[in-house]
């Protein structure tokens, strides 16, 4: 199955509520790799960074006083999100398959029951973000490697596609060497007082005294809701609008 954008609603409920703090950076930052391709690390490297940051956005609130979003559902809904924010850069997040398989396989495992069409205790928004990308409802067999496989290759040539010739885009895999410095750089933040900024990656983070743990390694799926930060946006914010979504639809 290929999800496409069929409706962008342009009725005055979707428009964006000003935000309440001013947002660090001139543009938002989007984080549009699949759930264990590092979103939790790379938004806890930007909270480091002085940016704030949510980690799953589901109210219009959450997006507008965060910096930068990552995972649902800024994975299924970047080209919406392209639309309500012209001036954003997105960041595609890259892993080697034989690593991310595990690792979802494992995810899933512990999401699956919550993540249920009528009886799942997740976020509406949530739920069917994962559907999207995943067809968790359409499916026997959701762990099967051959499926998951197929969407996370459907997932990246379509954001490839999608983005083809724009420098407002970037992709990365963050275990390759330089790869937080690219980030930073694509985002526009200062350079880290390091001589090794060319060479800076993100498991490197600590030599800047970011204190940057190595999250959600092995079974650990809960280390954003355990990281202690200040600059950190609940994904129920509520505005204006309460916690109203965007009113769009995939």
């Amino acid at each position: 199955m290929t999800s496409k954008l069929t409706e962008v609603s342009t009725s005055p409920q979707a428009a964006l509520p000003k935000a309440k703090v001013a947002n660090e950076l001139a543009s938002k930052v989007f984080i549009i790799g699949l759930p264990r391709t590092g979103t939790t690390s790379v938004s806890v490297a930007l909270l480091e960074q002085g940016l704030t940051v949510a980690h799953q956005a589901f109210t219009k609130q959450a997006f507008m006083l965060a910096d930068a979003v990552s995972d649902a559902p800024c994975f299924s809904d970047y080209q919406q999100l392209d639309w309500l924010f012209p001036n954003a850069k997105f960041v595609y997040l890259d892993r080697p398959l034989d690593k991310w398989l595990p690792s979802m396989q494992m995810l899933l495992g512990r999401m699956l029951v919550h993540l249920d069409k009528d009886k799942g205790r997740f976020h509406p928004v949530m739920k069917r973000s994962f559907n999207h990308c995943f067809d968790i409802w359409q499916v026997d067999d959701v762990f099967d490697d051959s499926h998951l496989t197929a969407c996370y290759l459907r997932h990246q040539q379509q954001v490839l596609d999608y983005f083809t010739g724009r420098d407002d885009f970037i992709a990365l895999d963050i275990s390759v060497t330089g790869s937080f410095a690219a980030l930073l750089q694509f985002i526009g933040l200062p350079k880290p007082n390091t001589t090794e900024f060319p060479k800076l990656n993100f498991p490197q983070l600590s030599t800047l005294q970011l204190s940057f743990p190595q999250l959600n390694m092995g079974r650990n799926v809960a280390s954003w809701d355990e990281y202690k930060h200040p600059n950190k946006i609940s994904a129920n914010a509520s505005g204006p609008d309460k916690r109203k979504f965007f009113d769009y639809r995939l």
